[in-house]
């Protein structure tokens, strides 16, 4: 199945990475040189530069635009796609329709590790479109169909924002070890290792049960846990959940 890539930024390139693969890959954009420069990294991929009446008729569509170009984008296509794949953030699907024509609409929001094949993408829309839409982003990571617009708007904050949340407490942690006075490079391998153990860990064990079998009464980490509870760090991180999901929300809105 071929897969049509509308986008030429960051994302565009990621899903493209880890799709190419699978699928026939091409990305239409508008910024040739950009262009250029995805064909270099990924030569197994098409590129092309988007017309000013780009047909999109049939195609598999998936739209990796800004939100703010949605509509400037939207007026260079005609014809209507078989599917369109949107992953813009807080862009409804009734919005889509208003600008897009195509047979099936399905909303998706992926993270930037789909180009390691480590995306936690979620999911919605038309239901017809479904084990499509599963089978291709299981193809970069694991896929979670939501059953509502809203419900995709808060995994968004979670799952399409969660890499920078965590990439603060990452570079938080390495900064801490090297106050301390650990070297930077070996903070930076234990924080990945401590990262990817942990990960496996959450597999088959309630985040609770992990930090309640790692505290000592007395010990180091309790201690440390002392220091983020006076931070106010849990507090911080739901209210940053909740402001991710309210600018999703707010977008929606526009």
């Amino acid at each position: 199945m071929k897969l049509t890539l509308i986008g030429n930024g960051f994302m565009a390139q990621a899903l493209a990475r880890g799709l190419v693969n699978n699928f026939e890959v091409e990305i239409i954009g508008r910024d040739e040189k950009k262009l250029n420069d995805i064909k270099t990294k990924i030569p197994n991929i098409e590129v092309k530069v988007m017309s000013d009446a780009e047909n999109i008729n049939d195609k598999n569509i998936i739209f990796c635009v800004k939100p703010y170009a949605l509509q400037s984008v939207a007026a260079r296509l005609e014809g209507q796609a078989n599917i369109l794949f949107s992953i813009l953030a807080g862009t409804t699907i009734d919005s889509l329709k208003k600008q897009i024509k195509s047979k099936f609409y399905i909303r998706s929001m992926p993270n930037v590790a789909a180009s390691v094949l480590g995306s936690t993408t979620t999911i919605t829309g038309d239901k017809e479109a479904k084990n499509l839409a599963l089978e291709l982003f299981n193809h970069i990571g694991k896929a979670v169909w939501v059953n509502t617009e809203n419900q995709l708007d808060i995994a968004t904050a979670l799952a399409g924002s969660g890499p920078a949340f965590l990439s603060l407490i990452a570079e938080s942690l390495s900064d801490g070890a090297v106050k301390a006075g650990l070297e930077r490079q070996i903070s930076n391998e234990l924080v990945q290792g401590l990262l990817l153990g942990y990960a496996k860990l959450l597999e088959t064990s309630h985040p609770a049960l992990i930090k309640d079998s790692v505290m000592s009464p007395g010990g180091t980490t309790s201690a440390g846990m002392a220091k983020l509870e006076e931070g106010a760090v849990r507090d911080s991180m739901i209210k940053a959940i909740e402001a991710a999901y309210e600018k999703a929300c707010e977008i929606g809105k526009k």
